[in-house]
């Protein structure tokens, strides 16, 4: 009896390391010479001084409104920046309301959210987790005056703010979001064993499991391919000086009501059709991403390709309205009935420019029991 891998999803595994950069206004891209390069806004160029601020302020606490919860709380680079919970947890120990998607790559996405389609940039996304009350995540409302004089005052920031922007050279709203959005826009992957079997042309870079597992991936019975396609394995995609972006947004057959906490486009739009509609999710990483879904109930890829064998949790009629897709069963069989969830595990190597840049004892540092 064949059995294979689901190759794409199961190869694309966590490897950060790059392939000769890519230079543009003192900035060298971590990107392989097969990859464009995403776009930049124009009133945020990016810069090597601006990324490395943005690292110290991604891994900085006291941004947060009791000094506890940094960006870097709920995106860790071993998980390919995401935090291994179904939801995200905040300041306080609040529990969020969904689970933190990863942000390798995430200069190409359109869409910086789940399931806001108007949230449309970096910069202004950053704002969320900043102060956001509902939930609360950083808590940092009412905290301003009192964030950015702690930052004036530390000696790295005093050099580091004006080094990236020497027209406005001290922190506050536009200089903090802006140097974390660099940041985020230099979170590149690019180097998994897929990479190097179908872009770099080692043959022997993929298992023969895999290799049959890809051609399941891209099989139109199985579908998977239609959401997750391209480059990203999502049917969302921008690049440099593209005259238009791919947007998809999905209902994944999670839920025949979905609850208020979470209802998916709907609770932006207000159209009855956008419930449960959320935005595709990359599979670059998706060995180390789990749990899976955008609030985290399936805990392995093994329970992913079940759902889908099952045509959602509840069957391919459980409503009028999950993607058409979920057809689920075909001539009586499920149609992922031959695929196998055993990933080949790795961990993202160590790499100096993403990681916390400061010591353990810098009051900037995060520091929560949980973490």
């Amino acid at each position: 009896m064949r059995r294979a891998a689901l190759g794409v999803v199961l190869a694309l595994l966590t490897r950060a390391v790059m392939a000769p950069a890519q230079a543009q206004e003192g900035f060298d891209w971590p990107l392989p010479d097969w990859m464009p390069r995403p776009p930049v806004p124009e009133d945020n160029p990016m810069s090597a001084a601006k990324v490395d601020l943005g690292r110290h302020l991604f891994y900085d606490a006291r941004l947060s409104g009791d000094g506890t919860v940094a960006c870097a709380s709920c995106h860790d680079p071993a998980r390919a920046f995401t935090d291994g919970r179904d939801r995200a947890v905040g300041i306080h120990g609040t529990v969020g309301n969904l689970n933190a998607p990863s942000l390798a790559n995430v200069a190409y996405l359109p869409v910086n959210a789940w399931a806001n389609p108007h949230m449309t940039s970096l910069e202004f996304q950053a704002l969320v987790p900043l102060f956001g009350e509902a939930p609360d995540e950083m808590g940092a409302t009412g905290q301003e005056a009192r964030i950015f004089a702690t930052l004036a005052a530390d000696p790295y920031y005093g050099k580091a703010f004006a080094a990236a922007f020497p027209d406005r050279r001290d922190p506050d709203l536009f200089t903090v979001t802006r140097a974390l959005a660099a940041f985020q826009r230099s979170l590149m992957s690019f180097d998994s064993p897929y990479d190097r079997f179908k872009y770099g042309g080692d043959l022997d870079a993929l298992s023969e499991a895999a290799k049959r597992g890809e051609q399941l991936f891209f099989d139109h019975r199985f579908e998977c391919y239609h959401c997750h396609q391209g480059v990203l394995f999502t049917d969302n995609f921008q690049r440099e000086g593209s005259p238009w972006v791919e947007i998809g947004f999905h209902n994944a057959g999670l839920y025949t009501e979905y609850p208020a906490s979470a209802p998916g486009r709907i609770e932006i739009t207000g159209v009855p059709g956008d419930a449960g509609l959320f935005r595709t999710p990359s599979l670059r990483n998706v060995a180390v991403t789990a749990p899976y879904m955008h609030d985290g109930p399936i805990p392995d890829l093994r329970g992913v390709l079940a759902h889908y064998a099952r045509g959602g949790r509840e069957g391919p009629r459980q409503s009028g309205w999950h993607d058409r897709r979920l057809s689920g069963v075909r001539g009586g069989k499920p149609r992922h009935h031959r695929l196998s969830a055993q990933p080949d595990r790795r961990d993202l190597p160590d790499q100096p420019r993403l990681a916390a840049p400061w010591l353990d004892d810098h009051p900037a540092r995060i520091n929560r029991a949980d973490l």
